[in-house]
């Protein structure tokens, strides 16, 4: 180890671009359309890989630098197919309501925030669950007013499709009993038709247009802060889903300078950003050639568009975001553009939607991709294959869902939600992410929900719907080769083969044989990118 930290340190300290690095002793794993390789050592040269061999392989080669990796466990870096940096990166600040089990528990640490922090001129925060509470119940305007009467609060949920605000916001937004629910949009009422202070969807828009912008010095540290923590986790490259064009600026502004800490594969937020783009970009670690849209909201809020009713709530059938003719023109336009059309849907009817604008407008060959495919009628599966749609799904919110998700769908709709395991065996392509900040950014937890369907108390037994389980093999392809063929970089990256690039990690266990209940416990010692490290364990 103590060879390894001091190759790892020099690295760091110089930046430099070493011509070539063998690392030897490793208990190598690379996947590649042969299905699993193993190797010792790995060669790298310029940032690319030469070769791979056993253990000494290298015996003869003189490189500029030599690892010896101790034996421990070296794997392809790892890609999340579906994430959200800059969310990331804000919730270091903002106010983080993840994993809070009661209403009260929520205020109170609202309390806390709001003590600490009494220069804010807004308090805004995310991460909040009402099905993590004991009623299950939504809160409402008079919760927060109760503890921030003063300034207006604005929270939005874990899923981004819902969003909570005391009764400043709902002031400052001018909502009233008379203001009518948006198109694509919600505001929940009490019996007497006065807005609650729950927004769902398109109906956000009226407090977030009200919220100040960041300014840049914050925006630059929640983008470093949220890097660092990616790469940390041994996450090389992230497909970042809705990215606006200042956002977008500034990360090509790092690119064109070579300062981006990970590889970036950029889903521009909006048809306005898209407009303002010549055509795609390709940069060194960034690229934008997709653009993210919607079709419909989140199951937690019942935003997701269902063909058939709610089963928990009779009469209610979701919200699509745009009407249908919209949403087609929408897809129409991204993809007439040459972009890859990347839309989010998450009910069987929202997928069925976007599957029919995809089959009018697109080709196989565009892999345009549904965010999510989280609930969808077992006929259009094939549908799907035929249409050459990738499947960008996230194996964390099964896991996470699984609390509620039948209570939304019934018996019998569930046996099509959450199905990654149908996805493979109908050949449709699979890349896999993790939506962070909705869920943990950490890859080893989705790839223990991929291959448990359990929760980290190994609940419940066997796992939820095991048949929808995938081997360590496939879910590990999910989060590299999958990720690079969603991205069009499967002959550039996804697995350490000759002339790819040399993203790799080193963890402190062996993925592949550790016992299940361990894989998420998984911690990374080392990320490279180019053959150059990004990230070193603290404290080694």
């Amino acid at each position: 180890m103590r060879a390894l930290l001091g190759a790892l340190c020099l690295a760091l300290s110089t930046g430099s671009l070493a011509d070539s690095l063998v690392i030897n002793n490793v208990n190598g794993y690379t996947l590649t359309d042969q299905g699993v390789q193993r190797f010792g050592a790995l060669h790298i040269d310029d940032g690319k890989v030469v070769a791979t061999a056993p253990r000494d392989g290298f015996r003869g080669l003189s490189p500029n630098r030599l690892i010896d990796g101790k034996g421990h466990t070296l794997l392809p870096g790892l890609t999340d197919a579906h994430g959200h940096i800059m969310g990331l990166g804000y919730l270091q600040s903002d106010l983080d309501l993840s994993g809070v089990t009661s209403k009260q528990a929520a205020l109170e640490r609202l309390r806390q925030f709001a003590d600490a922090h009494p220069h804010l001129t807004w308090i805004r925060g995310r991460g909040w669950n009402q099905e993590l509470w004991p009623d299950t119940a939504f809160p409402t305007a008079s919760d927060l007013d109760a503890v921030v009467p003063e300034r207006p609060v604005w929270l939005r949920r874990v899923d981004g499709h819902a969003g909570w605000g005391n009764s400043r916001a709902l002031t400052l937004a001018r909502i009233t009993p008379a203001t009518a629910d948006p198109e694509g949009g919600q505001l929940l009422r009490n019996a007497d038709g006065s807005p609650t202070g729950i927004l769902i969807d398109n109906a956000m828009g009226l407090v977030e247009g009200r919220l100040p912008s960041r300014e840049p010095h914050e925006t630059e540290a929640a983008f470093r802060s949220a890097t660092r923590k990616l790469a940390s986790l041994g996450l090389t490259g992230v497909h970042d889903a809705g990215v606006d064009y200042r956002t977008l600026q500034m990360y090509q502004a790092w690119d064109q300078q070579q300062q981006l800490p990970i590889r970036i594969y950029a889903m521009v937020s909006d048809l306005d950003t898209l407009s303002r783009m010549p055509g795609p970009y390709y940069g060194d670690r960034l690229i934008a050639r997709s653009v993210k849209l919607y079709a419909d909201g989140a199951l937690g809020s019942r935003g997701a568009a269902l063909l058939d009713d709610y089963s928990d709530m009779k009469g209610h059938r979701g919200l699509l975001i745009h009407p249908i003719k919209e949403l087609k023109r929408r897809i129409k336009g991204v993809i007439n553009r040459g972009f890859q059309a990347n839309v989010h849907a998450i009910g069987d009817r929202g997928n069925r939607e976007v599957l029919e604008a995809m089959i009018s407008y697109g080709k196989p060959e565009q892999r345009n991709r549904i965010e999510h495919l989280q609930v969808v009628e077992p006929n259009d599966f094939v549908r799907i294959k035929a249409a050459g749609i990738v499947a960008s799904m996230q194996p964390t919110h099964a896991t996470s869902d699984m609390n509620m998700a039948e209570d939304r769908l019934g018996p019998l709709r569930i046996h099509g939600a959450y199905a990654w395991k149908t996805v493979i065996n109908q050949g449709i392509p699979f890349a896999a992410g993790s939506d962070f900040p909705i869920e943990s950014p950490n890859p080893f937890w989705g790839l223990y929900s991929a291959v448990s369907r359990q929760n980290h108390q190994g609940h419940p037994e066997g796992g939820w719907y095991p048949k929808q389980s995938l081997s360590r093999e496939e879910a590990l392809h999910g989060f590299t080769l999958g990720a690079a063929y969603a991205s069009f970089q499967e002959q550039q990256q996804g697995s350490l083969e000759p002339g790819k690039r040399a993203d790799f990690i080193l963890i402190d266990r062996d993925y592949f044989t550790v016992p299940v209940e361990q894989i998420w416990q998984t911690q990374v010692l080392a990320t490279y990118i180019d053959g150059q490290p990004v990230y070193q364990k603290p404290g080694l």
